[in-house]
């Protein structure tokens, strides 16, 4: 047996049992791929896949166990190529963050700017989406570290540590009536269509439940997975928002006015994630150190060797 052969058993699952898409992501041909597969199933003396005529359809129960053995070697064979890549340069190097656009526009630029002047020759790559994205580009090692509020604590195969906490706010256009509100309430915002984020984005899930707590059913009128869409119709008076309080700055947003609104939705915490098991060089232990002055190098390591169930902001 070979890595090559993993890497086809591998890429087919992740191709929904395609092996014409599968051969295409790894750059080879179908029949080499399924000879190879079939040549490994011979060697082991179990089919790993169900068949209808030629095509493949499904795992089977030995293919499932195969398969979780399979993504353990691959995995383990991509951490000793970045160890050589450590030690061969440590300043340099490929770095991949998965994040949502709240954090990217938002939480990253000072982080971002001062890890580029410490390692100016590591080639950063932003990529953008919601948590299941982040999770699912994490889990097939398509990026180093994931960063998002909702989603990415709760799958075992990643590590996920607490990186800050936050509080939502509401924003109108200057001299609402809402601004003269000396204790904002959940009943004053019943009044008003609402603006926020989509279900799976800045804590949306604490915006709703805070409503269904005290049994009232907002008039909510645009969800957006980014606080710009959400200001810029907050602005032209399509109703009131509610965003990240990292999303509202006094300066910049001279059209629009803030009001916190952690008592009425609670704090959130935005997560940092790295895959379980994952290789990370040194340089993304000082990004992570940027992120979050309250994490370091120590903590992560003990949380990537199991003792992280109790950590907590």
């Amino acid at each position: 047996m070979n890595l090559h052969q993993f890497r086809f058993v591998r890429e087919a699952v992740r191709q929904n049992y395609n092996l014409t898409e599968a051969a295409k992501a790894l750059y080879t041909s179908q029949p080499g791929v399924s000879k190879a597969i079939i040549e490994l199933e011979e060697e082991l003396g179990v089919d790993i896949f169900t068949r209808h005529g030629k095509r493949i359809r499904s795992l089977t129960e030995p293919g499932r166990r195969i398969l979780s053995s399979v993504e353990k070697i691959l995995q383990e064979v991509e951490s000793l190529k970045r160890v050589g890549m450590d030690y061969a340069a440590q300043d340099q190097g490929n770095f991949t963050i998965a994040t949502t656009h709240t954090q990217a526009r938002y939480a990253l630029p000072r982080v971002i700017s001062e890890f580029t002047k410490r390692y100016p020759k590591v080639r950063l790559s932003i990529q953008q989406g919601n948590p299941v994205q982040i999770t699912d580009m994490l889990l097939h090692d398509q990026a180093d570290i994931g960063i998002a509020t909702e989603g990415i604590s709760s799958d075992k195969n990643l590590v996920s540590l607490p990186g800050y906490q936050w509080t939502h706010m509401v924003i109108t256009p200057p001299e609402h009536p809402l601004l003269d509100k000396k204790h904002l309430a959940l009943e004053d915002l019943m009044g008003y269509p609402l603006i926020t984020y989509d279900a799976n984005f800045a804590g949306r899930t604490k915006i709703d439940k805070a409503f269904a707590l005290r049994h009232l059913e907002p008039d909510i009128v645009l969800e957006a997975i980014d606080a710009d869409v959400i200001k810029t119709y907050v602005e032209i008076g399509l109703g009131v928002g509610i965003v990240a309080g990292v999303a509202y700055d006094a300066e910049r947003d001279r059209n629009l006015r803030g009001i916190p609104a952690g008592h009425l939705f609670g704090s959130n915490v935005t997560h940092l994630a790295v895959k379980q098991g994952a290789y990370l060089r040194s340089f993304v232990y000082t990004f992570i150190e940027l992120f979050s002055p309250t994490l370091n190098r120590k903590l992560v390591e003990q949380a990537m060797s199991g003792e992280h169930e109790a950590y907590e902001l």
